[in-house]
């Protein structure tokens, strides 16, 4: 093990919610460090496939301080947004390639272990994100060898995927773009349930109401937030009608494997030659050796501020405090209320 580096706050992670709250930090004359796993800022964006556009205009993606660039009104591109976050973070304390192998605490203050060193901390803000370790079904591993199998996560473009019938599992915003791209040259399933179309525009009142009102301090907010957790992303852009209008064929939920082929909950068994598995993420907090999750591994927390561990707090999560939570054009509230507490335990 190398050196021992004290800081007053440590956030880990350093993708739009780590910096967010590292712009508050630095207002707030805080010493602090921006840790992330990656040997770059913005990697988590870049690495997304190559079509991917962000759900919003450039209007509403700015983070604290810094307005998005380009026209307000032009929905960016995923490099757009990395490149905007290097931008970002050039002025933050950043520690990049620091992958955090294990987080204790030790008396008064917290320990995160790296492959090289131990940071000390009074604060942690844990904000490695919505997304982690991609989940694949068990029913992959029953289908037949020659289907080219593959997660969003590592899906890039149509080349990549041979010729031939293309299945995307799992039918949220992500399964339904994926579809359409996929269904300009070749036949396309799209197996899962209708998760429906988000009703407002993102960014319009009508949402900037809801946000204000459906959070997890209202009834009708828990009950959301209880309801959605777990499922697929509603269409944002998209309409369901999009998807069939590309000549995507909407099929049901693939629930096992007949003669190593997909089979769905109608019975309906279809021959794709590649599958994409539009199925989500499992975030893996097994690195965190403290006693703050629930029974499904969820961190236990009000608006991200875990009360028995007085000085750990997580960042960036969907619907951690209001739908838009796990949104860019949401982060800014959540990290303004994290520092602000930090703040008020520092006094």
């Amino acid at each position: 093990m190398g050196g021992e580096d004290r800081v007053g706050t440590l956030v880990i992670g350093g993708s739009q919610a780590g910096v967010s709250v590292g712009h508050f930090l630095r207002e707030a004359g805080d010493d602090f460090l921006v840790g992330d796993a990656g040997r770059e800022v913005g990697r988590t964006w870049r690495r997304r496939w190559d079509s991917l556009k962000l759900f919003t205009a450039a209007k509403h993606n700015n983070l604290p301080g810094t307005r998005f660039p380009g026209d307000p009104d032009h929905i960016p591109v995923k490099d757009e947004m990395a490149d905007y976050l290097v931008r970002y973070a050039a002025d933050l304390p950043m520690l990049l390639g620091a992958e955090v192998e294990q987080l204790v605490r030790d008396g008064d203050r917290y320990v995160a272990s790296l492959a090289d060193r131990q940071i000390v901390a009074d604060h942690v803000v844990v904000a490695t994100g919505p997304t982690g370790t991609p989940r694949i079904p068990d029913v992959a591993s029953d289908l037949a060898p020659e289907i080219v199998q593959t997660h969003a996560d590592e899906y890039r473009n149509p080349g990549r995927l041979p010729d031939g019938p293309a299945l995307v599992v799992g039918a949220g915003n992500s399964g339904a773009e994926i579809a359409i791209e996929l269904a300009a040259d070749r036949p396309v399933w799209l197996a899962g349930r209708d998760v429906g179309k988000f009703p407002f525009e993102l960014g319009g009142l009508p949402y900037r109401i809801m946000n204000r009102l459906m959070t997890t301090d209202t009834k009708v907010g828990r009950n959301i937030a209880k309801k959605t957790a777990g499922s697929g992303t509603p269409l944002v852009r998209l309409k369901p009608e999009d998807v069939t209008a590309a000549g995507v064929k909407r099929i049901g939920r693939v629930t096992g494997a007949i003669g190593g082929r997909p089979s769905t909950d109608e019975g309906a068994v279809v021959e794709p030659v590649s599958i994409v598995w539009c199925t989500g993420y499992v975030r893996d907090y097994g690195w965190i050796k403290l006693p703050v999750f629930d029974d499904q591994g969820e961190p236990i927390h009000h608006r991200g501020v875990v009360r028995n561990e007085p000085g750990l707090y997580f960042l960036g999560l969907p619907y951690m405090y209001t739908m838009a939570s796990s949104l860019i054009m949401g982060v800014t509230k959540d990290a303004e209320y994290t520092a602000k507490v930090i703040a008020s335990r520092k006094r």
